[in-house]
């Protein structure tokens, strides 16, 4: 089967979504699964991780209700306040639910490049493994060394690095996000997903052959066996319909075997979340 694994869902406010700017009205709406539905069976993609938006254990629960009506959503990446004294409360009330599969934080928001490596976010952290949970890196590019010192400190812990982290696609830099990818991907702890390359790039002018060189760059470090695909749906419609979006990766990755490529679109999401 192909997973999607990366997309979310809303009941927009903007009160509660602040990060939706001006120039994002596009996304100011509500997303729900039975939109989604329509995308993904039209580009042939049969499941979903719907992964948090806002920081919220609310928030959380709610993803798992929507998963619990729909068999498109094959897990949840939801949040829980890493820093908190009551993280492991929150943890075994979330895990009761089959679904839910891993946690993230908005890292890319902190303001402290190190933020990741913080002792009380590390005893947070600590606590996933223990119940079987992934955790997403969302970050930039200059956030990368920490998480490259914080997978090397949890090596039991499995990771996955949303959207490339981010690189500065639109102006062309690569260079020192090519370096710190590779030394990420030494670490075999970490799984990478192809995903949010849209938004970094020319909204409107876009090619897919901008994206070539991160591609290459995530393929040659990675492998094709700890590679997902995600469309990061209804973000990536600030810069591309659902169906341009997966029309990159299916084109770049037509090169490698049926094996690689389904491992890519599904293989590895499927093992790294324990889908069922």
């Amino acid at each position: 089967m192909r997973i999607d694994a990366h997309q979310h869902f809303w009941k927009y406010s903007a009160a509660e979504y602040p990060w939706i700017g001006g120039d994002m009205q596009r996304l100011a709406r509500d997303f729900l699964p039975v939109e989604l539905a329509v995308a993904t069976a039209a580009a042939g993609i049969g499941g979903s991780v719907a992964v948090q938006a806002r920081q919220s254990v609310e928030e959380s629960f709610w993803l798992l209700h929507l998963a619990d009506g729909n068999a498109l959503i094959r897990g949840v990446v939801g949040w829980v306040d890493l820093r908190s004294d009551g993280v492991h409360a929150d943890l075994v009330r979330l895990v009761a639910h089959d679904r839910f599969v891993g946690v993230r934080h908005v890292v890319q928001d902190e303001p402290d490049p190190r933020f990741l490596c913080c002792d009380e976010f590390l005893r947070g952290l600590r606590q996933l493994h223990p119940f079987g949970l992934t955790y997403d890196l969302l970050l930039y590019p200059h956030q990368l060394p920490a998480a490259v010192e914080l997978v090397g400190l949890l090596p039991e812990q499995p990771f996955v690095l949303d959207h490339l982290a981010k690189p500065r696609i639109k102006a062309g830099e690569i260079d020192s996000w090519r370096r710190d990818i590779r030394a990420l991907a030494r670490h075999d702890n970490v799984c990478c997903k192809v995903s949010g390359l849209v938004t970094e790039a020319d909204w409107k002018g876009w090619k897919p052959a901008d994206f070539v060189p991160y591609l290459d760059v995530a393929l040659e470090a990675f492998g094709p066996r700890r590679l997902m695909v995600g469309s990061d749906w209804p973000v990536c419609l600030l810069a591309g319909e659902y169906a341009d979006v997966a029309t990159i990766p299916r084109e770049y990755f037509a090169r490698l075997s049926a094996d690689e490529q389904d491992a890519i679109w599904g293989g590895t999401a499927a093992e790294f979340y324990g889908l069922e």
